[in-house]
């Protein structure tokens, strides 16, 4: 089953903290289908967590829960893109 597998890397802003880690979703399935589809929890592995105040790292972990009520913003790392401001 692992080869139907993608691992995702994303960032997810909630109201106190970025979230940096991976989530295993299937290939070809967009990002926003996931959530959508997803139950209550989203699980990400390999976790960065920042606290958004001052951008220390709080912890990391190898895995987390993420609620969906709780995420405010999330988006693949690949379609991050440089301002040239």
């Amino acid at each position: 089953m692992s080869e139907f597998l993608d691992k995702t890397k994303v960032i997810i802003f909630t109201n106190n903290f970025k979230i940096t880690g991976n989530i295993s979703n299937f290939q070809n399935t967009r990002l926003t289908d996931y959530i959508s589809e997803s139950r209550p929890f989203i699980a990400v592995t390999d976790v960065v967590i920042e606290d958004r105040s001052g951008g220390n790292n709080a912890f990391t972990a190898p895995f987390v829960n993420v609620h969906k009520n709780h995420i405010e913003v999330i988006f693949p790392v690949e379609q991050i893109q440089k301002n040239s401001v």
